[in-house]
């Protein structure tokens, strides 16, 4: 899937770490090699983007989420970012 804009990455080593960002989404990622960054970037840009699929019902109820009330509710009230 193609955005139409030139991605513009930072590629920078963290010691035991590289670690990429898209500059444009402010998506990051890191990896044991340059390599792995990248291709974890890629990966992480596609999850952003919505390149997967929706959950099914048998998904949401795997974490515990009732799919006849499945509702975004404010992240202040989410027990899971405790």
């Amino acid at each position: 899937m193609s955005t139409g804009v030139e991605p513009t990455i930072t590629l920078t080593d963290e010691g035991d770490w590289w670690v990429a960002r898209d500059t444009e989404t402010g998506v990051s990622s890191q990896g044991p090699t340059r390599e792995a960054a990248l291709e974890n970037l890629d990966e992480a840009l596609r999850g952003y983007r919505g390149a997967g699929e929706e959950p099914t019902d048998e998904d949401l109820r795997e974490l515990d989420i009732d799919p006849e009330n499945n509702e975004s509710g404010s992240l202040e009230e989410s027990s899971v970012f405790e």
